[in-house]
């Protein structure tokens, strides 16, 4: 395995990069789409905000959909599109489109669900003393849902490592592309055991990071 390692090395640190490319760029728009398809779905299904059912079916219907397609299908389907966003259907940017989409409808529902967590007494509080809703949304539910939010960020940062492996089944490079061509392809199972542990160890510091933050920010909120 050593020696396999010490092959690929190079070729390992580009799949990394590309890796992590993929993984922070897709996150970080996905999170802001979702936040606000997020605050979409929630402000329309609570009677205590601007309860509208038509809209909470249409966004929810459009998430859901989005969400029930297997991501290589989605990813395949996408690459046309990312030809005219990008300018590429190779490559790590052409996955971009796909990652960010799938990714923003997943988180989209987790983001919901921790809005709807929000104490509705608190809520039915300031809207009573005559708050206005924008108030409400910026001062009482998102901050009273970062901790829950950062959370799914968490979670949806783990689940978009593992769609970005996808990406080399379409030459979308990274750790997936890596364990795909010099490994499978090339009948090297160490390699693919290194690209394999090379994930696990990611998925790892995912998660340590995201627990750390929220240990942090709940002791700033004590």
């Amino acid at each position: 395995m050593l020696e396999s390692f010490l092959e690929i090395q190079d070729k390992l640190v580009k799949a990394l990069q590309e890796t992590a490319f993929m993984t922070l760029t897709s996150l970080i728009i996905a999170v802001a789409i979702g936040i606000g398809l997020g605050l979409i779905l929630f402000i329309t299904n609570e009677p205590l905000l601007s309860k509208n059912t038509l809209v909470y079916e249409i966004v929810g219907f459009v998430a859901n959909t989005i969400s029930s397609i297997p991501f290589l299908i989605l990813m395949i389907f996408f690459l046309p599109i990312s030809a005219v966003v990008v300018g590429t259907k190779i490559g790590s940017k052409a996955v971009l489109v796909p990652l960010t989409v799938a990714a923003a409808a997943f988180f989209s529902r987790l983001a919901e669900a921790s809005f709807s967590d929000v104490d509705k007494g608190v809520l039915e509080a300031v809207i009573s003393s005559g708050a206005k809703k924008s108030h409400v949304i910026f001062k009482i539910v998102l901050p009273e849902a970062k901790i829950s939010l950062i959370k799914n960020i968490t979670v949806t940062a783990i689940t978009v490592l593992g769609f970005s492996a996808m990406a080399g089944l379409v030459g979308g490079g990274g750790i997936g592309d890596l364990a795909y061509r010099y490994g499978y392809q090339r009948y090297k199972k160490d390699v693919m055991i290194i690209c394999i542990l090379l994930l696990i160890l990611l998925v790892q510091v995912v998660q340590k990071i995201g627990d750390i933050t929220v240990r942090i920010i709940s002791k700033r909120g004590k």
